[in-house]
């Protein structure tokens, strides 16, 4: 049986890890094998480069945050990722490599057909089944985060960008929706919604999708 990739992407605080949640449980529920993870922080290097990379207080340069994101995904996509496709599971992967042309393109103005490139040799290929864009207003993502954070005692921990100026989130929004723009893998899905009605339409486009419904 054929593993399935579908990856997350969109603003802070979008509820990534909500959607995330209740789709794991819809389609272990129905008999299949799913796997749950993230960048950065999905594997065993990840969980140490992560500690790195979202702190608010470690200085980092653009190009360095850009290599450690390669580093991560590189790892995560060998150790955690292909082998859980070959074993034919659902992997719900929250963020990939959009959010790296996102962050780094379009909010840090770093080129985006290098980050194209770079995110291929990471990747090793590996194109996502499907990305869901979870979409909101900038402003709203970012005081959801920042609540989430505080809440749960992770300012400093996993703050880097909710730190980020307002400019910085508006930029990649548009990232995330001209990426979308092609159309192909991408699913695009108000945020503003209530979370039963973003499981609702996901899980409808996930059933929908080929492979989903050869093994049913």
């Amino acid at each position: 049986m054929a593993g399935l990739f579908i990856t997350f992407e969109g603003m802070e605080g979008a509820g990534k890890t909500t959607l995330i949640q209740k789709l794991a449980a819809h389609f272990s529920a129905s008999g299949r094998d799913v796997l749950i993870t993230r960048e950065p922080g999905g594997s065993g290097l990840g969980k140490k480069l992560r500690t790195i990379i979202l702190n608010a207080e470690e200085k980092i340069s653009s190009s360095a945050e850009l290599f450690l994101f390669l580093a991560d995904r590189a790892e995560h996509i060998e150790d955690v990722i292909k082998p859980a496709l070959e074993q034919g599971k659902i992997v719900l992967c929250d963020r990939f490599t959009d959010s790296t042309v996102a962050y780094q393109g379009y909010g840090r103005g770093m080129d985006r057909a290098l980050l194209e490139t770079l995110n291929g040799v990471a990747a090793g290929g590996l194109v996502p089944d499907l990305t869901v864009v979870l979409d909101l207003e900038p402003e709203v993502g970012l005081s959801r985060a920042k609540k989430r954070n505080a809440e749960q005692n992770l300012t400093v921990e996993e703050g880097r960008f909710e730190a980020e100026a307002l400019i910085f989130h508006r930029k990649i929004r548009q990232g995330f929706l001209e990426m979308a723009q092609s159309g192909g893998r991408f699913f695009v899905v108000d945020a503003m919604q209530d979370a039963e009605a973003v499981f609702e339409q996901v899980k409808r486009k996930i059933e929908n999708m080929p492979e989903t419904e050869k093994q049913r």
